[in-house]
């Protein structure tokens, strides 16, 4: 079991670390679209607590499955906000009704 611990360990560690040099080579310019994006990818993350939920055998399984959904459902909502709000700024912005006093009456 505690091979198995460990293994799993260093697999968690390798990922933090390779994802840290990853998002960090990233421009400053692309750091938001490519992070909405992929917070839009927690979805799966949500359906993996909702199964361990339903798995769960004991409160520790049931704290951490809600921890996990959680967690996962403010990643996804944080990234459709994220994208949303990125996405306001290319819109044009509706032109003010020229005034009566802009014409010119002849």
């Amino acid at each position: 079991m505690t091979e198995e611990l460990l293994a799993n360990f260093t697999i968690f560690v390798m990922a933090i670390l390779i994802g840290f040099a990853v998002i960090s080579k990233v421009p400053a310019t692309l750091h938001t679209p490519l992070m909405s994006g992929a917070n839009s990818i927690h979805g799966i993350v949500l359906v993996g607590a909702m199964i361990i939920a339903a798995t769960a055998h004991d409160s520790v399984g049931y704290l951490l499955a809600l921890v996990a959904v959680a967690f996962a459902t403010m990643n996804v909502v944080g990234g459709y906000v994220v994208t949303d709000r990125m996405l306001q700024m290319f819109r044009k912005r509706p032109s003010p009704p020229a005034s009566s006093s802009d014409r010119t009456e002849g």
